[in-house]
């Protein structure tokens, strides 16, 4: 896997690519990555998901640490562009956990509406 993150005014917005599929040191990177942003009080996060090619749980997993760690912290972390991995939250049924929005752009309406 491979990210990037950029600052929108208060929005972290993390852009993930590649495949998440075994946990390696580009995961270590971004728990560090979502650490350090909370500890800054940047606690509004989107994960872009558009340029995932594959996860499996490994991925669910990182995510759900990141979702945990951002609500743990009075935050609020949402998914975009998720068409590609929709069914395999849809099987896990973190649809019920995950806020998603089909682009960042809504996502990041979403953070400016509230």
């Amino acid at each position: 896997m491979k990210f990037s993150d950029s600052l929108e005014g208060d929005i972290v917005i993390f852009k993930l690519s590649g495949k998440v599929i075994t946990y390696d040191d580009s995961m270590t990177r971004f728990h560090g990555r979502i650490h350090e942003y909370v500890n800054l009080n940047k606690n509004s996060i989107i994960i872009d998901l558009g340029k995932i090619e594959l996860m499996s749980s490994v991925g669910l997993g990182m995510l759900i640490s990141s979702l945990t760690t951002v609500k743990n912290a009075g935050g609020r972390m949402v998914l975009a562009n998720i068409t590609r991995i929709q069914n395999l939250i849809a099987i896990t049924r973190l649809n019920t956990v995950f806020e998603s929005y089909d682009s960042v752009e809504q996502a990041v309406e979403s953070f400016n509406k509230g």
